[in-house]
């Protein structure tokens, strides 16, 4: 058994072990008297609270199969117990969640752990409307599974600007997704005709969804982003007199209450400057994204008018003040555009990057923002972001393992998720095949850049036949 300990007690994020008080140790007893009983041990030779210590040094992805060994033994598994125990060794572990749509355009939750390059398929999302919105007169059935948050934005926006004479209703489309704590959550969206105000939590300890207090207002295709552990939402659309209207306004919701709190409204003030009433009344603003970055929310905005975006800048809310204020200029209009307007970042180690896909149909650079001189600069030359399809969100960016990384889809239907590592010697190319790599990788495999050579690591890679990338996001359990 002591054998096993050590091997177990390898830190998988850490090469530190923590030791337990015989204080904490009692503790630890007590609580787990109460999920387990006297008389049902997990394992009958061991006290309940060493198993706990033995299956907290486990890595996450056994736990899928450990469940399944008696009723106990998935109460122990699904227990704050054993994860708080987790974090409290250190142990937790960094696992990338991929959204996409496949056939019949139905979403799909991946999860992959990076320590094994496995996924596992979440469960699917529910599919009923909440009770309050039913009562509003939604009929029957709605479903999360027909449309991602980033697709036929397009006719969402014609119908917006009733250049759409068609009758039919809208399907479901347009929700929007979130990391906060160790959950995702799914909100908002259209179903028909109706923008949804509900949300959806996903509890990856239980792997189960479940219905939290909905959002104050119907909104789809708003932007969400997370800051000192609250869930904020702004902006997006809604149905309004004749069609689809802009929402200006913003909320937040507390996982510690369950409640949604009001936000002011964005100014959206570019907007206001518009030279005539023509325009102002032709161009519809929109926030195109949403970052937290140093304790403040940035959020850039376009004016549009089908089919063009024009980029405003965009505006920042300092939740200490309660106030929106005019984004820095050079932040604002030179934040990176992909296609649809959309504004595609991310902050690792403090510092914001965003996606510029230029024109090249096989590459792209990454850029990074210097507040000292409010300006991006290109940081990766290079990016092979194997743009050969259609979707309008062929790649994606996030931050893990305190690391900048790639996902993106090439025309053999192979999924990559891709790891910058930046270095001063070639030499860590070995550590990474070329047999790994998708094809488009092959033809970039490093770039130089002011900050050194770029090596790109595949960590991960699915085929995923005709499923499009939607969303992804990062929770650390």
């Amino acid at each position: 058994m002591g054998a096993f300990l050590s091997l177990a007690g390898i830190n998988r994020g850490t090469s530190e072990y923590k030791e337990l008080t015989l204080g904490e140790t009692c503790k630890r007893q007590r609580t787990s008297s109460l999920f387990y009983g006297k008389n049902s041990r997990l394992i009958p030779s061991l006290p309940d609270e060493i198993t706990i210590q033995i299956l907290a040094r486990l890595p996450r992805a056994s736990y899928f199969t450990l469940r399944l060994v008696a009723r106990n033994w998935k109460a122990a598994i699904t227990s704050p117990e054993l994860f708080n125990l987790r974090k409290e060794l250190g142990l937790t572990e960094e696992w990338l969640y991929l959204l996409t749509k496949v056939e019949d355009d139905k979403l799909v939750w991946q999860a992959l752990d990076p320590w094994s390059r496995k996924w596992q398929r979440l469960p699917p999302m529910p599919n009923v409307v909440s009770n309050d919105e039913h009562r509003k007169g939604l009929s029957g059935l709605w479903t999360w599974n027909l449309v991602g948050p980033y697709t036929n934005i397009a006719n969402v926006m014609r119908r917006w600007l009733r250049w759409n004479d068609e009758p039919e209703p809208l399907p479901f489309s347009g929700c929007a997704t979130g990391a906060l704590g160790s959950c995702l959550y799914v909100l908002g969206g259209f179903s028909r005709d109706s923008a949804m105000r509900c949300v959806w939590k996903y509890d990856p300890v239980l792997n189960a969804w479940s219905e939290v207090p909905p959002m104050s207002t119907g909104r789809a295709y708003c932007r969400t982003s997370v800051l000192d552990n609250k869930l904020y939402v702004v902006g997006g659309v809604s149905q309004g007199r004749g069609g689809v209207a802009p929402l200006q306004s913003a909320e937040v919701f507390d996982p510690c209450s369950g409640a949604w709190s009001q936000l002011p409204s964005m100014p959206f003030s570019k907007a206001e400057l518009l030279p005539m009433p023509y325009f102002a009344d032709m161009l519809k603003p929109i926030a195109t994204g949403m970052t937290s970055y140093r304790g403040k929310l940035c959020v850039p905005q376009s004016l549009y008018s089908w089919p063009f975006f024009v980029d405003v800048g965009g505006e920042t809310y300092d939740p200490l003040t309660d106030t929106w204020e005019e984004m820095p200029t050079g932040m604002g209009d030179g934040w990176p555009a992909r296609q649809a307007g959309t504004k595609l970042s991310v902050v690792v180690d403090g510092e914001l990057y965003s996606f510029d896909p230029s024109s090249s149909l096989s590459s792209g650079k990454i850029k990074v923002y210097d507040q000292k001189e409010d300006a991006w600069k290109v940081v990766i030359e290079k990016v092979p972001k194997c743009d050969f399809t259609d979707t309008e969100s062929p790649y994606l960016l996030a931050a893990f393992h305190g690391k900048l990384h790639f996902i993106a889809k090439d025309a053999n239907h192979d999924i990559a998720v891709m790891q910058a590592d930046i270095c001063d010697d070639l030499s860590t190319l070995t550590s990474t095949s070329s047999s790994t790599l998708p094809h488009c990788l092959l033809e970039h495999p490093a770039s130089a850049t002011e900050l050194g050579t770029v090596v790109w690591k595949v960590i991960a890679t699915r085929n995923s036949g005709s499923a499009e990338l939607v969303n992804c996001l990062v929770l650390d359990i």
